[in-house]
C-alpha cells in the first residue's frame, strides 16, 4: 500500500532489546520479502531498549513526509508486556508471524492496545 501511495517508510526488526533498521526513512519500495528475516536474539523481551532507534526514524519520516507509520512484525510475542503506543507514529500496523497450533492471540492484543491494524504474515505473503 504504501508503494502504491507514494508513501515516505522505513522498516525497523526488533529481538532482544535492540533493533535493526532494515530500510532507512525513504519513499515505499516494492516488497520484498528478504527485509523481513528473523534477528536472533530472542524476541522482544527488552522492548523499551529497542524503542530509542525507530525514534530517530519517525522524526525523520516526519521532517520528509509530515506523517510517520509504525510496523510492528513480532513470530512469537510471548510478553505479557503490553508497551505503550510508539509516541510519533500515526498509524500502527501489527503483522503476527505466530503459526503454532494455539495461538497466543498477544500480537492480536497489541495491535487492539495500540488501536492499530491487525495482520496475519500468511495472508500478506500469500
Amino acid at each position: 500500500r504504501a508503494y502504491q501511495a507514494r508513501a515516505e517508510v522505513a522498516l525497523v526488526c526488533f529481538a532482544g532489546g535492540r533493533a535493526e533498521v532494515r530500510l532507512q526513512p525513504a519513499r515505499a519500495r516494492p516488497w520484498s520479502e528478504a527485509w523481513i528475516h528473523p534477528i536472533a536474539g530472542g524476541g522482544v523481551r527488552r522492548w523499551r531498549l529497542a524503542w530509542r532507534v525507530p525514534a530517530s526514524c519517525w522524526r525523520r519520516l516526519r521532517t520528509l513526509s509530515g506523517a510517520a507509520a509504525l510496523v510492528v512484525a513480532a513470530k512469537r510475542w510471548r510478553s505479557m508486556e503490553q508497551p505503550p503506543r510508539p509516541h510519533g507514529a500515526d498509524a500502527v500496523m501489527v503483522v503476527d508471524f505466530e503459526r503454532q497450533a494455539v495461538a497466543l492471540g498477544r500480537c492480536r492484543q497489541l495491535a487492539a492496545g495500540w488501536e492499530g491494524e491487525y495482520l496475519v504474515a500468511d495472508a500478506l505473503i500469500g
